[in-house]
């Protein structure tokens, strides 16, 4: 009977077996191969591509069996043969994505991830809705663009979403029901991650609703509102993240919170509030992180119950008080980092409790403890910041000891002492060695550094008289810091001995070097990208870099000579600025010809000759500053090939030309400076279609422009009539992405503006400066109300023209103007009363017209002094000795005062304070002399009775700026 019973089972795994291998021969289903097929063929692979790890389908083949279920990324349901799956992650797949692609006729299937290829920025087609079974899919980072298929939220089996983008704001959700109408039908989701998404909305509250959510993931979406707390107690949620999201508002839940998170990223967001007792309740979180929020108050001791925290990140906040004892409960963690808050206290015993730690950043605190020798028990930590505290005792002593650091940043500590870098060298895998503004020196002794591991060295702002003789031993450094010492005597040639195929920054800015030793200016470090050697006092012609060289700077000078044409053989200039030296003769024509440069300034040296012509169909140029030279001739044409100018600016030079109208092809352009040439003609007459769009700055004084007043040219200039960053103090500048570099280099506009009738240099611009200078020309004609429209001006100056009519009442709209010139022309007419209502003028000048009638009183009126109205033989009343008769003289009443947002009033009056008291923009000294005056012309200025409160809160922020007693 056993035997029997053997024999049956022996018989039937037999026959089990060959049913198997029969059913595994017509597994494939031929038309899910051919679609499957068709789809490889429409795209290339590209195993150059960083995020290609295995080209999949190079596996696929229709040869042989054809069996598609046997391909690489391809699954199959063991009993129907169907395609149920596709995994082509990081498959190296490239092209464009075809609206009627073969995948949606795989309509079995169940999961489908297409992350990780690249898919040039095409459209996720239409169509995912026949793909009913879908409970998986994930495109993301795949470089999809456009608008995100409203099909895909009919997908209602869908349990993991993923459509998170690499790239800032390529998709964007469908402008039918958008973010809201998306999820609606996605109840079922336990994954949603929409990350780099633009959803621009608010949070739907109805994501509470989601009650299997485990991981909800919507960082850089341009979210805004309030953030639902409800969300939050969601039964499931375990991963949360939000980050980089500014105008999203969080608040904490308060009661009855304990979910199951253990990963939570509110970085960048718009938090408020103190964080709150309740959070240690969260016992499996191991992730928080919230740097750069608005945290207030202190870290509650609570958070020492967090012991499964393996990263608690919350730099940047507002957060004051000690650190928190229990923090040495927290021995799990990892990374921590309270940098750039105002905790304060003396002890930092808590720390050495967190033996695991591998990164810690305590950095920009008021510390001011002793540095416990028990530090050395973190022998972990690779990298370590107590920049900017005021940390003593032997911190290098402890140091010493911590063999694993690899990154250590001692910036701004005062560390007052002399530095023996024995001490730093004995750290054998030390990489980055941050001493930036510390008042140190270096011991004459040295060793042997070869074999040391140092790529990054700040030194920069440490006092330091001479070069550091262990430099030339550092054979891996490839960064080195040393701008703003007193470092004397020549760049010697022993500083690069063992680094010159690995150096590739060098910033000797701001010292006082004289030369190069022997002469010698030909640097030897064949990979330099980043040259910086400005002001200092050099005294020799211009020293011409390496090839490799990217960024090359060594403005502020007594360079002399002619420019080389071997400059034009460094290839791969982005940045070249030579200004402010005594260099001469002319430009090599070559410099048209440099690809990549996008940054080009020759300005404050004694240039003569042409303007070179650009050679490229592709020229890069971003910047051009010619100004205080020599140059003559005309304008090039060429220059209209650089699509990409923002900045042009060949102010004070012997140009002879007529106005360059082709610069309205330009569309980028902000900064136009034509100043002081001897430009000529009419500009209306030659005028067809403009497009002055992005425009900021005209200046075209000083010149011999004729004609009428160039009412079309300004009626083009779009973004002067558009009052747009008065909330944010920001500078006109130029963003620069550089390759092989791990940082952003911006470059600030520089512009000579006439102030009070006085040339001054702004090294930076406001983005909010929107000026238009015309003066000191022969313009004839009125003076257009379309002026009115532009009502971001802040300096109008059409002094010294031939102008005549009345002035516009127009005028009136411009309510940011802080400076009105429109002296010495042929003005008839009264002063419009309503001019009074300008509120931030603090120069006027209409001198030396023809007006009559009374000068207004009220509000800034009363403070210009009578050279602001003199030689117009008609005009009356303060503060000119005639008086005006019939009552003309009296002051307007207070409601012509009234605008129609009292709130944005004082907020614009206490911008300007901010401004004022970061001394910046071209009106520094201007607003304040005249905006301080007593108490009731502060009073005009908050506009209206409503105001006469607010005068508490503007007194106070002018005494703690110590603008007023």
């Amino acid at each position: 009977m056993a035997a029997l019973s053997l024999y049956l089972l022996l018989t039937w795994m037999f026959l089990l077996s060959l049913f198997r291998t029969r059913f595994a021969e017509v597994l494939c289903h031929a038309d899910e191969s051919s679609a499957l097929m068709e789809f490889k063929r429409s795209f290339r692979t590209d195993t150059t591509d960083r995020r290609c790890i295995h080209p999949k389908v190079h596996s696929w083949s229709l040869d042989g069996s054809g069996d598609c279920c046997s391909w690489d990324g391809v699954e199959c349901d063991e009993v129907t043969g169907r395609v149920i799956a596709l995994n082509l992650s990081s498959s190296c797949l490239s092209g464009t994505m075809s609206p009627n692609t073969t995948l949606f006729r795989l309509v079995h299937m169940g999961s489908l991830n297409l992350a990780f290829n690249s898919f040039n920025f095409s459209s996720i087609p239409y169509g995912f809705g026949n793909l009913s079974k879908l409970q998986y899919l994930n495109l993301s980072s795949s470089d999809f663009s456009g608008e995100i298929p409203r099909d895909i939220s009919q997908l209602s089996k869908l349990v993991s979403l993923d459509l998170s983008s690499s790239l800032y704001e390529t998709l964007h959700m469908p402008n039918m029901g958008g973010f809201v109408g998306f999820v609606h039908n996605l109840t079922g989701l336990k994954e949603l991650d929409l990350s780099l998404v633009n959803l621009s909305s608010p949070l739907p509250p109805m994501l509470a609703n989601f009650s299997a959510l485990t991981l909800l993931r919507l960082a850089h979406c341009e979210l805004s509102g309030n953030f639902p707390v409800s969300i939050f107690q969601l039964p499931n949620l375990e991963v949360l993240s939000v980050d980089y999201n500014s105008d999203l508002s969080v608040f904490f839940p308060k009661p009855h919170w304990g979910s199951p998170l253990k990963s939570l990223d509110l970085s960048w967001t718009n938090f408020s509030g103190e964080i709150p007792t309740l959070i240690g309740n969260l016992s499996l979180l191991n992730e928080l992180r919230a740097g750069s929020c608005y945290f207030s108050g202190s870290l509650p001791s609570s958070m020492g119950n967090l012991s499964h925290l393996t990263i608690l990140d919350l730099f940047e906040n507002k957060l004051q008080g000690q650190i928190p004892v229990s923090f040495a409960n927290l021995t799990q963690l990892l990374e921590l980092d309270l940098s750039y808050n105002n905790l304060s206290g003396d002890s930092l015993e808590w720390v050495v409790n967190l033996t695991k730690l591998t990164v810690l950043d305590i950095s920009g605190n008021q510390l001011s403890s002793g540095f416990p020798s028990s530090f050395e028990n973190l022998k972990q930590l690779t990298t370590l910041d107590l920049s900017s505290n005021d940390l003593h005792s032997d911190i290098l002593g402890v140091l010493r000891n911590m063999k694993n650091l690899e990154k250590l940043y001692l910036e701004s500590l005062n560390l007052n002492g002399v530095l023996d870098v024995n001490d730093l060298f004995t750290l054998k895998n030390l990489r980055y060695l941050v001493l930036s503004n510390s008042n140190i020196s270096f011991t004459k002794s040295f060793i042997n550094a070869t074999t040391l591991k140092l790529t990054n060295l700040y030194l920069d702002s440490c006092n330091l008289t001479e070069f550091p003789r262990s430099i030339g031993y550092l054979s891996k450094l490839e960064k080195l810091y040393l701008q703003h010492n007193r470092i004397q005597g020549t760049i010697p040639r022993w500083m690069w001995n063992n680094s010159k195929e690995s150096l590739r920054y060098v910033d000797l800015s701001h010292n006082l070097l004289t030369g190069f030793e022997n002469n010698q200016t030909n640097l030897p470090s064949s990979n330099l990208n980043h040259l910086d050697i400005s002001s200092n006092l050099l005294k020799t012609t211009l020293p011409v870099p390496p090839p490799s060289v990217m960024i090359y700077n060594i403005s502020n000078n007594f360079l002399f000579g002619e420019v080389p044409t071997s400059i034009c053989e460094v290839s791969s200039l982005t940045v070249l600025d030579l200004s402010n030296n005594t260099l001469n003769g002319t430009l090599p024509p070559c410099l048209g010809s440099i690809y990549p440069l996008n940054i080009l300034n020759l300005a404050k040296n004694k240039f003569d000759g042409m303007i070179p012509h650009v050679y490229l169909d592709d020229c890069a140029l971003e910047m051009i500053d010619l100004r205080e030279n020599q140059l003559s001739g005309i304008v090039p044409r060429s220059l209209g090939k650089c699509k990409m100018l923002e900045y042009l600016n060949l102010g004070d030079n012997q140009i002879n030309d007529t106005f360059p109208f082709w610069l309205s092809e330009l569309t980028y352009l902000k900064v136009i400076g034509l100043r002081s040439n001897n430009f000529h003609g009419p500009i209306e007459s030659n005028l067809s279609q403009l497009n002055f769009t992005n425009l900021h700055i005209l200046d075209i004084s000083n010149n011999s422009f004729n004609g009428e007043f160039p009412s079309n040219l300004l009626k083009s200039c779009h973004a002067m009539k558009v009052m747009a960053g008065q909330d944010k103090l920001a500078y006109l500048d130029i963003f620069e992405f550089l390759p092989n570099d791990s940082f952003v280099r911006s470059t600030t506009y520089a512009m000579n503006l006439m102030n009070k009738g006085m040339k001054r240099e702004d090294e930076k611009i406001p983005n909010v400066l929107i000026t238009i200078d015309l003066s000191n020309n022969k313009f004839e004609g009125f003076i257009p109300e379309l002026i009115g429209e532009m009502k971001s001006l802040c300096m109008l100056n059409l002094s010294n023209n031939l102008l005549n009519g009345s002035i516009p009442p127009s005028l009136a709209n411009l309510t940011m103007l802080e400076a009105l010139d429109l002296s010495r022309n042929n003005l008839v007419g009264e002063i419009p009363q309503q001019l009074a209502r300008l509120t931030f003028l603090s120069v006027f000048n209409i001198s030396h017209n023809r007006l009559s009638g009374p000068i207004p009183h009220g509000t800034q009126f009363d403070t210009f002094e009578s050279s602001s109205f003199a030689m117009n033989n008609g005009l009356c009343g303060s503060p000119l000795p005639n008086k005006c008769t019939n009552g003309e003289d009296a002051p307007p009443p207070l409601s012509s005062f009234k605008v129609d947002n009292e709130e944005e009033c004082l907020f614009n009056l206490d911008w300007r304070i901010v401004l004022i008291g970061a001394g910046v923009g071209f009106s520094v000294g201007i607003v304040i002399e005249n905006l301080i005056i007593d108490e009731k012309r502060m009073w005009f200025l908050c506009c209206s009775k409503k105001m006469a409160k607010g005068w508490k809160k503007v007194r106070k922020a002018l005494v703690d700026k110590k603008l007023c007693s």
